[in-house]
């Protein structure tokens, strides 16, 4: 048990939806250059084609742009394919280096007719860098103050007509002010496994492997319905082949990869499995706080909170409770325990208990918390 919970700050981050810079430059050859090859999201490519193609027919910039929706689904590809069918250059930046109202002057002031600004994690953003944002916006004109006081001035600047495409994993902590100067929002999803392979086959076409189809769908089933993820375990995937295979990527070459890099059939990795193990075996399944499921695992609470919970629950293996975190009877099955007869299902009620009294009433749960440190 505690070789199962120890060193994870080891973990190859094989299933983490962030990247890094490095990764970022390898995933760049990698990206569809079009709508046209972007997969996955049909809705979202319609219409925001229609969008884009209006505005060519206008010959003027297209509207500001907002793209929401967990990392790793391709929202920076998406601006840069906006930017590719307007034909307009591309200038990239990112809410936390716009500390300053006078950090984004100086950004807006240097852009040309048409050209399209990428402000990734637009929701990090200080305060005073978003109202002048909402001028830009607007009346594509900005104030710079000049001096303090009394005698301070407002110059205003005019700035030639662009297009802003904001890009956040928090759209609800966007204000509603700066929500609404958007003429088109759009709200990326999770891929399913079909995708999922058609990303893969392509990748591997730019990557010179030779990918079978079986094997697209094994890495694709362990991919968290998440492309970044699928491109990493891919170049992995590659890599044994290379090293300990013949080259070419089979199902079972890729079952033995992920095998070796600690993913588990269904994109788990040591992290997520800790903390399930931590919540069934040593907290009975719960309900317990995520501080102390941090502990338990030795790891920060926001990597449990922000990198370990949020699939474990969309997944149906973690309940997050008023009282604290509580493992679902598929934890325990995919741990391979027998879940406890009072094992909590995703619909909130116990495994093969009545929802209900004798009256037809829910019946409440006032039982003490001992083990709830979050309160959520």
């Amino acid at each position: 048990m505690s070789g199962e919970l120890a060193d994870l700050a080891d973990l190859p981050d094989l299933v983490r939806p962030d990247a890094d810079p490095a990764e970022r430059a390898a995933e760049s050859a990698l990206r569809p250059a079009s709508l046209a090859e972007f997969e996955g999201q049909p809705r979202v490519s319609d219409q925001l084609g229609l969008v884009l193609e209006a505005a060519r027919h206008r010959c003027g910039t297209a509207d500001h742009v907002l793209l929401s929706g967990p990392p790793g689904l391709g929202k920076t590809t998406l601006a840069m394919i906006i930017a590719a069918e307007m034909s307009a250059p591309l200038r990239i930046s990112s809410g936390p280096a716009i500390q300053h109202a006078g950090d984004l002057a100086a950004i807006l002031s240097g852009l040309v007719e048409g050209e399209v600004f990428f402000l990734d994690e637009i929701h990090r953003m200080s305060r005073p860098a978003e109202e002048m944002l909402y001028l830009a916006m607007e009346d594509f004109r900005v104030d710079v103050v000049v001096g303090k006081g009394p005698g301070a001035t407002a110059i205003p600047i005019e700035i030639p007509p662009f297009t802003l495409v904001g890009a956040t994993t928090r759209a609800g902590l966007l204000p509603g002010p700066l929500r609404d100067r958007f003429g088109f929002t759009a709200q990326l999803d999770f891929y399913d496994a079909v995708d999922l392979e058609h990303i893969l086959r392509r990748s591997a076409g730019l990557l010179g492997a030779s990918l079978v189809p079986d094997a697209a769908a094994e890495i694709a089933r362990r991919s968290r319905g998440t492309p970044r993820i699928a491109n990493r375990l891919l170049r992995r995937v590659r890599d044994y082949a290379q090293v300990r295979a013949d080259g070419v990527l089979t199902r079972e070459i890729a079952a033995r990869a992920l095998e070796l890099y600690e993913v588990d059939e269904i994109g788990l990795d040591r992290l997520d499995r800790a903390v399930l193990a931590a919540v069934c075996r040593r907290f009975a399944g719960g309900p317990v706080g995520v501080s102390t499921i941090a502990v338990s695992v030795g790891e920060e609470r926001e990597t449990v909170e922000e990198v370990a919970e949020p699939f474990l629950v969309r997944e149906g293996y973690l309940m997050r409770t008023p009282r604290g975190r509580v493992a679902t009877p598929a934890a325990w099955r995919h741990l391979g325990l027998t879940p406890p007869a009072g094992a909590m299902t995703t619909s909130g009620t116990s495994a093969g208990a009545s929802t209900s009294t004798s009256t037809g009433t829910s019946a409440p749960d006032t039982s003490p918390d001992l083990f709830d440190d979050s309160g959520s």
